[in-house]
């Protein structure tokens, strides 16, 4: 099953409460999947595709040590994967961090503040070549 986006981004949803991008903040018990989504992509634009950065986001938060990934990846991969799973559509970045997320052709992914240029260019949809499609609402209308 493909799972990537090529060529789309993700604006903030219509009810996000950020009005600037927001380091996701940590728990006492550690990064939250916010926050790790949040420092793999920001550490790393255009890297992860949504794919790997699940994958990788889950292997974070569960602390599965490195030598079980080497040993089993594909087997952790295919078991992953298997599981139904949101899209970055439902992701806290843009639905409460305000956070953008840009998909290129390759379908790999890079962050952009609320507000910035980039976010207004995509968002605005003045880049012809991305689709654009909002984040998931945090609550439903009422």
């Amino acid at each position: 099953m493909e799972w990537n986006y090529y060529n789309t981004f993700i604006k903030v949803a219509p009810d996000c409460p950020a009005e600037m991008g927001l380091v996701p903040p940590e728990k006492k018990t550690g990064k939250t999947k916010p926050g790790i989504e949040y420092d793999l992509v920001a550490d790393h634009p255009y890297q992860y595709s949504q794919e790997d950065l699940l994958f990788e986001v889950h292997v974070r938060h569960k602390e599965i040590p490195q030598e079980e990934i080497e040993a089993n990846g594909t087997q952790l991969k295919d078991e992953f994967y298997q599981r139904p799973m949101a899209c970055l559509r439902a992701s806290m970045l843009p639905k409460k961090y305000g956070w953008g997320i840009h998909f290129n052709a390759e379908g790999k992914l890079a962050l952009y503040e609320v507000g910035s240029p980039e976010y207004e260019r995509y968002a605005n949809g003045e880049d012809k070549s991305v689709t654009v499609v909002a984040a998931m609402r945090n609550s439903r209308k009422k």
